[in-house]
C-alpha cells in the first residue's frame, strides 16, 4: 500500500467537520467517510490509498495517524491520558503548504513532498518526515489482519538521540543505532526518543517496534562448539535453576561498497541469551556476558570498502542472525503488527519543555512515599521473619541508615508459587513482622508475581475462572475482570497485613511471553498477544495501583517492577535494570541504560547495586569484588532509588569487612543528608515529568562534547556525577560541561573550569562529584531513617559564580493530601552581583509541619568541602521571606 499523491487529494480540518453537522460526508478520490468518525481530528489528508490524520493534543504536541482509506482515523490510547479540552490549532494556507499553529508548536503539510514537518512555536524546524519513507502494508498475525508499517524521519548529522529505555548495549546516543523494542529481563523498551534538536517523539504502538532496522543479512556458518561446558546457577520464572552452558562460534564474510559507518543488529534467535560477542576483521565490536541477556544487541562500526570477516561467539543453543546497513541521515521506525502509523511529536525547544509536554499527555504522576528515597535493603533472599528483624536491628545497631527491608520470592513455601500466603513455619505472624519493622521506622516491600502457580489454591480458582493467558501461568491483565480479581486477592491476602510496598517481578511477562498467545480483547473474544506485546507491565502496575488507592486512599502506593511501558508513570511504579551481572563492564553499561530510561520519560529507575549475579561465597573477602561493590554502591547513591540486591547472597555491608562498611556508611549518610534536595527533585518529577537523573543534553544542549559523555550525568540540576568504572585507579578523567562560573569539587571544594577534561585525584572513598556554580544545595541532618528528617534545621550551600535558583518542597511524605494542596514550597534565589540569597515566603502548609526552623547558609569558597562547612550565617525561618547578604 503506497502513499503516492493523486490529483484528487483533499484536506479537511476539525473546525470544518464540527461545523458540517453529524450527517455530513467527505468525498475524496471517490471514497466516502462519515464525519463523525474523524470529528476529533484537526486535519485529514488523503494521499493515494492512505488517510493521514493530524490531531492537536496540547499546546505543544501533535498526534499523526496514517491508515488505509476507510479505516478509523481515531483509536483510544492506553499510553496517553484522556484530554479534557484539546486545543484547536490555527490553520494557514501557504501555497502548496498547510500550516497548523499552536502556541508552542506547528505542523506543516507539504503537498509537493508529501511530508509532514514539525516546528517550534516561532516556526523553527524541529523534525520532518523523510520523503518516500511512509509505508503501510497489509499483513496477518495468526488468523487476524494487521498492518506492517514504516515511517522515517530526517536526522541531520549533528543530531543526538536519546531514549527507547533500558538497554544493555552500552549506547547513550542512539542516532542510527538499530534497536528491537521488546520486554525481557534486563531490557525495558520505551518507544520514545528525545532529540538534541528540541523535540520528543512517541511511536504510539503497543506492539513490538524496531528502530533503524537493518536489512542486509550476513550468512553465518556454525563452527565447532568452543570450550568446556559451564554450570551456572540462574533464576527462572519457576525458581532457582542450575543450567549447563557451552559457547559456539559462527563465522561469515560480507562486502560493503564504500567506506562508511555501518549499523549492525545481532539476533540470537532465542527469548534470552548469555553472550553478546561480535568481532569484525579480528576487532571486537561488542562484548558482553551475563547469565541472562536480551536476545538482540546492536553496535555501529566504521568500515572500509571491500570484504570483511565476522565472528560471533554465542551460546551453543543460540541461532544467531546478523544484519547490517549503512548509517543514514534518518531515523526509521518499523512495526510488523499495528493499526497504522501512529506517532506523537512534542515540541521543546528544551528537554525540560519536552518532558513537561510528555508529562501533560501521560497524565498525573503521583509522588513516591518519602521513605522510598531512603536506603532499600534487598537480598536473595530472607528465609524467615526472624532473619528480617535481626538484620533490621543490626542496621540500627551499626548506625547504617535504612528505610526498607525487602522480602524476595518463595516466602510462600509449601503453599506454592505466588500463592499470596506466607508459610507460617518461617513467617508465623506477617502482620507482626510489619509492626516490628514500623517500630524501628522501617518498611517492608514484598515480592509478588503476575503469575500464580496452577497447583496453588489461588491458581485453581484462577483456572476455574479462565483468567490465565492460555498455555501459561500468567494472569491475563488485559481482562478487566481477571485484573480486578488479582488485585482484590493481593489486597485481601497481603495488603491487609500492612505491607508497605510491592515488588511486582517479571512483568514483561518473562520473557516477551505474549508472542504466539491469545489474550483478552473483549467479552468472548481474544486477540493475538503481539497486538499489545509491550503493554503487559502497564496493565499490572495499573491494576495494583488502582486497587491499593481504592482500599487505602490515604496511603501512598510504591511499586517496584522489572518492566514498564509509557503511561506507567501514572501508577506509582519504579523500575530497575533486572538480573544483571557484577563485573565492571556491566556496571559501565548501566549508566547509559538508566539515562535513556530518563530520556524516555521514566523518572524512577535503579539497579541491583553490586550486581544481581554475584561471584559466590568468596565475594565477602575478595578485595577485587569489595572495591567493585563499593563503586556500584557509590553510583547507586546518586540514583532515584538506592538499593542493593544479590543472588544467593547475604548483601549486608558488614559482611564485607570494616572498609566496605565504613565507606557504605559515608554514602548512606550522604544520601540521607541530601533528602531535602532529592525530595524536591521527586516533586519536580511528579509535577513536570523532569527525571531525577539526566543525560547532559537536559542541561547543556549546546555543548557538543557534553552530549558525547556516556558515563557522566546530572543528579538534579546541581550535581554532576562521574562514577568510577575501573579497578585500582588513582585519578579519573572528568569532562565538565561549559557552564558560567565553572564547577566545584564536592569533596574538596576545588574550583574547576567548564568545557575542559580534568584529571581528578581519586581514592576508594570518593567518586567524582561536582556542584555547578550558581547552585543552592540543601543538606539536612544525618538520620537513621527518613522519618522526621524534613522540616527541621537545614544547611544551604551556595556555590557562587552565576545567578541561581532552587526550591524546597515538603509534605507529610505518606499520604495523598498534597493532591489537595497540603504541601509547602520555598523558593531560593542567589544573585551573584550583589551576593544576596533570598529565602522566599513559604507557600502552603501541611499537617504536622513545623512552624519555624533554623536555616544556616554557607557561601562556598574554593577549598570548602560540602561535608565540613563552617557554622555559616544562621537565621530563624518562620515562613516569611528573608534576604541574607553572603558576599561574592
Amino acid at each position: 500500500m503506497t502513499d503516492q499523491k493523486t490529483p484528487r487529494s483533499a484536506a479537511i480540518t476539525r473546525r470544518v467537520l464540527l461545523g458540517s453537522g453529524a450527517g455530513a460526508a467527505i468525498v475524496s478520490s471517490g471514497l466516502l467517510h462519515a464525519a463523525t468518525r474523524i470529528a476529533s481530528t484537526d486535519f485529514v489528508i488523503r494521499t493515494g490509498e492512505l488517510s493521514i490524520a493530524v490531531t492537536a493534543l496540547s499546546d505543544r504536541a501533535f498526534r499523526v495517524r496514517v491508515t488505509p482509506v476507510g479505516a478509523p482515523l481515531e483509536t483510544p490510547s492506553e499510553m496517553l491520558a484522556p484530554i479534557a479540552k484539546p486545543p484547536i490549532p490555527k490553520r494557514i494556507r501557504e501555497g502548496s503548504r498547510t500550516r497548523l499553529m499552536l502556541p508552542q508548536a506547528q505542523c506543516v503539510w507539504d503537498e509537493a513532498t508529501g511530508c509532514l514537518s514539525f516546528h517550534d512555536g516561532t516556526g523553527n524546524l524541529l523534525l520532518s518526515e523523510a520523503s518516500g519513507s511512509r509505508h503501510v502494508a497489509q499483513s496477518t498475525i495468526g488468523n487476524e489482519p494487521t498492518l506492517a508499517v514504516t515511517q522515517g524521519f530526517a536526522s541531520p548529522a549533528d543530531e543526538r538521540l536519546f531514549g527507547t529505555g533500558c538497554f544493555q548495549d552500552g549506547h547513550l546516543d542512539i542516532r542510527g543505532l538499530p534497536r528491537r523494542l521488546t520486554q525481557v529481563n534486563t531490557q525495558i523498551s520505551q518507544p520514545f526518543v528525545l532529540s538534541s534538536k528540541g523535540y520528543g517523539l512517541l511511536w504510539h504502538n503497543p506492539g513490538m517496534a524496531e528502530l533503524n532496522r537493518p536489512d542486509r543479512p550476513i550468512v553465518l556458518t556454525r563452527q565447532a562448539a568452543a570450550g568446556d561446558a559451564r554450570i551456572a546457577d540462574v533464576t527462572t520464572s519457576t525458581g532457582n535453576a542450575r543450567v549447563e552452558r557451552r559457547d559456539a562460534v559462527f563465522t561469515g564474510k560480507f562486502t560493503v561498497p564504500q567506506g562508511a559507518r555501518y549499523a549492525f543488529l545481532l539476533d540470537l534467535g532465542r527469548k534470552m541469551s548469555s553472550r553478546h560477542y561480535v568481532e569484525i576483521d579480528g576487532k571486537p565490536m561488542t562484548d558482553h556476558t551475563n547469565l541472562w541477556l536480551p536476545p538482540t544487541a546492536s553496535f555501529i562500526g566504521e568500515l572500509a570498502a571491500g570484504e570483511h570477516s565476522v565472528l560471533v561467539r554465542a551460546g551453543d543453543e543460540d541461532m544467531p542472525v546478523l544484519n547490517f546497513a549503512p548509517v543514514e541521515d534518518r531515523t526509521t521506525w518499523w512495526s510488523p503488527v499495528s493499526e497504522g502509523i501512529d506517532y506523537v511529536v512534542i515540541a521543546g525547544p528544551t528537554a525540560a519543555a519536552v518532558m513537561a509536554g510528555y508529562h501533560a499527555l501521560l497524565g498525573p504522576q503521583p509522588m513516591m512515599p518519602l521513605w522510598a528515597l531512603g536506603y532499600i535493603h534487598c537480598r536473595e533472599r530472607f528465609h524467615s521473619s526472624d532473619e528480617i528483624i535481626a538484620t533490621a536491628r543490626e542496621f540500627r545497631a551499626r548506625k547504617l541508615p535504612c528505610d526498607m527491608m525487602v522480602q524476595d520470592w518463595q516466602y510462600w513455601g509449601k503453599y506454592g508459587w505466588n500463592a499470596m500466603r506466607f508459610d507460617e513455619e518461617h513467617y508465623p505472624d506477617p502482620a507482626g513482622l510489619v509492626r516490628d519493622l514500623h517500630a524501628m521506622d522501617m518498611r517492608l516491600m514484598l515480592s509478588v508475581w503476575s503469575k500464580v502457580g496452577k497447583e496453588t489454591a489461588l491458581g485453581k480458582d484462577v483456572a476455574a475462572k479462565g483468567f490465565y493467558i492460555p498455555g501459561t501461568e500468567w494472569i491475563d491483565f488485559f481482562n478487566p475482570v481477571a485484573a480486578r480479581f488479582y488485585a482484590r486477592q493481593q489486597n485481601q491476602k497481603l495488603a491487609s497485613l500492612g505491607i508497605d510496598a510491592w515488588w511486582q517481578d517479571a512483568t514483561e511477562p518473562e520473557n516477551d511471553d505474549l508472542v504466539g498467545r491469545p489474550i483478552y480483547a473483549a467479552p468472548g473474544r481474544t486477540q493475538p498477544g503481539e497486538k499489545r506485546r509491550n503493554l503487559y507491565p502497564l496493565q499490572v502496575s495499573r491494576t495494583v495501583y488502582e486497587e491499593q488507592r481504592r482500599a487505602y486512599p490515604d496511603k501512598r502506593v510504591m511499586i517496584l517492577t522489572r518492566s514498564a511501558a509509557p503511561g506507567q508513570q501514572r501508577y506509582g511504579a519504579a523500575t530497575w535494570s533486572g538480573d544483571i551481572g557484577h563485573d565492571w563492564e556491566t556496571l559501565k553499561r548501566q549508566i547509559p541504560a538508566g539515562l535513556n530510561m530518563a530520556a524516555a520519560g521514566q523518572a524512577w529507575w535503579t539497579v541491583d547495586a553490586g550486581g544481581f549475579f554475584r561471584p559466590g561465597k568468596g565475594q565477602y573477602t575478595d578485595p577485587a569484588y569489595q572495591e567493585r561493590f563499593l563503586r556500584w554502591f557509590q553510583f547507586a547513591t546518586f540514583l532515584p532509588l538506592t538499593r542493593v540486591h544479590g543472588y544467593m547472597t547475604d548483601t549486608e555491608f558488614w559482611r564485607y569487612g570494616e572498609t566496605v562498611e565504613r565507606i557504605a556508611r559515608l554514602y548512606l549518610e550522604l544520601r540521607y543528608r541530601l533528602l531535602p534536595y532529592t525530595y524536591a527533585l521527586a516533586a519536580e518529577a511528579s509535577a513536570t515529568g523532569m527525571p531525577l537523573i539526566r543525560p547532559l543534553v537536559f542541561d547543556f544542549p549546546h555543548d557538543p562534547k557534553a552530549l558525547d559523555q556516556v558515563h557522566a550525568y546530572m543528579f538534579g540540576s546541581a550535581i554532576h556525577v562521574a562514577p568510577v568504572l575501573a579497578a585500582g585507579v588513582k585519578t579519573w578523567d572528568v569532562y565538565l560541561p561549559v557552564s558560567e562560573g565553572g564547577w566545584y569539587d564536592f569533596w574538596t571544594g576545588e574550583h574547576r573550569e567548564g568545557g575542559r577534561t580534568h584529571t581528578v585525584p581519586m581514592t576508594l572513598d570518593h567518586i567524582p562529584l561536582h556542584v555547578r556554580a550558581g547552585s543552592i544545595l540543601p543538606l539536612g541532618p544525618v538520620g537513621q531513617s527518613t522519618a522526621g528528617l524534613l522540616g527541621g534545621a537545614l544547611d544551604l550551600l551556595v556555590y557562587p559564580g552565576r545567578d541561581g535558583t532552587a526550591s524546597l518542597y515538603e509534605d507529610d511524605g505518606l499520604t495523598y493530601r498534597y493532591e489537595q494542596g497540603a504541601a509547602a514550597r520555598i523558593s531560593l534565589e542567589w544573585k551573584q552581583a550583589t551576593g544576596v540569597l533570598t529565602l522566599g515566603s513559604q507557600r502552603g502548609t501541611y499537617p504536622g509541619m513545623t512552624n519555624s526552623r533554623v536555616i544556616r547558609t554557607h557561601l562556598m569558597r574554593p577549598g570548602n568541602s560540602a561535608l565540613s562547612v563552617s557554622r555559616g550565617v544562621a537565621v530563624d525561618y518562620a515562613g516569611r521571606a528573608k534576604q541574607m547578604i553572603l558576599g561574592t
